[in-house]
């Protein structure tokens, strides 16, 4: 069997294209992420996933979805139930820390039986990013508090819940993208604030959950750490900060290629991002050409991308029924009657 490219791709509609197939099957991407252009009810999202797999001929090749709850939630009601902002469950700490933490497991719980339905085995959850006075709302109410202790707490929740599922969490936007000013989707953000003050808030939750089996860079310029270069693209903050100060030694995948915070031409993207010591790549929007250009410009897995890899793939296969209907009960409760 080929070994797979250190790429995660998306896919254009509801169903795969004979163009579609026959690329997927050549480049061997070793993941794929879907969005709301994917999803039309359960039957077609199980035939797409099941359809995905059989392109790389891996039976627990991963699937990664953004099933946060609130406005980034990308199968909603009534395919599965809906599911508040991470903020609610903030909210709720700093009245009844318990009932919090509690509230986070299950919702995460919850959200890894529905996904697992599909056979969806990866949601990019925790945001662990801590947002500020002043920072633009593309985090907002995804974040879980503007407390970094309260976020590394409900993080670490939010991420025991989904394991328990058999689902692996994906925990972003490292090392924080709270402070950001404007999007990243559409312009490229630069944080002025000072290195000691970033060690103490936004990356505090990292550090705190750096044992998590996989993380997502922010397209950010930190110009106290590297004014030359954001996150995704800089080795000193790979380096010196993601993989040292934090800690982190899981699986770094890019945040999306195609945002607008990234600049030049896809193979300029992609050598950069590899060359800052990111493991894997991720291209979420399906447009094939692309696809195609990322794809020549992507390795394949070897090395300690290879390590991080064979970590990450041996977590799967988890998780046992959970006794749906008891935790829905729970987990509204706790949420409705601690409003």
């Amino acid at each position: 069997m080929s070994e797979s490219k250190a790429m995660i791709l998306g896919c254009g509609g509801l169903a795969l294209s004979d163009d579609e197939r026959s690329f997927y099957r050549d480049e061997r991407p070793w993941g794929f992420i879907l969005f709301g252009r994917n999803i039309a009810e359960a039957n077609q999202i199980t035939d797409l996933v099941a359809d995905l797999r059989d392109c790389v001929g891996i039976v627990d090749a991963p699937i990664l979805i953004d099933q946060e709850g609130g406005r980034v939630q990308r199968i909603r009601a009534p395919i599965v139930p809906a599911y508040p902002p991470a903020a609610v469950l903030g909210a709720l700490f700093e009245r009844e820390a318990e009932a919090a933490s509690r509230a986070a497991w299950l919702m995460a719980r919850l959200q890894a039986h529905d996904l697992r339905r599909f056979g969806i085995n990866v949601n990019c959850v925790p945001v662990l990013d801590v947002p500020v006075s002043g920072g633009h709302d593309v985090i907002g109410d995804r974040a879980l508090s503007r407390d970094p202790q309260t976020v590394a707490r409900l993080g670490r929740q939010t991420i025991d819940g989904l394991m328990a599922g058999g689902v692996l969490p994906v925990v972003k936007h490292v090392p924080g993208h709270g402070r950001a000013r404007s999007d990243s989707h559409l312009e490229l953000p630069v944080v002025d604030t000072a290195r000691d003050v970033l060690d103490n808030t936004d990356f505090l939750p990292f550090r705190a959950l750096a044992e998590a089996p996989m993380a997502m860079t922010a397209h950010i310029v930190y110009s106290a750490i590297d004014p030359s270069a954001l996150a995704t693209t800089s080795r000193t903050v790979i380096a010196d900060v993601i993989r040292g100060d934090i800690g982190f030694d899981g699986l770094l995948m890019s945040d999306d290629t195609s945002m607008k915070a990234l600049s030049g031409d896809f193979a300029a993207k992609a050598g950069a991002i590899f060359d800052a010591g990111c493991d894997v790549i991720l291209h979420c929007n399906g447009v094939m050409r692309e696809m195609v250009e990322v794809a020549k410009h992507t390795p394949l897995l070897r090395g300690e991308a290879k390590r991080r890899e064979r970590a990450v793939m041996a977590l799967f296969g988890g998780g046992a029924d959970c006794g749906e209907q008891a935790l829905r009960r729970e987990f509204e409760e706790l949420v409705t009657q601690n409003a």
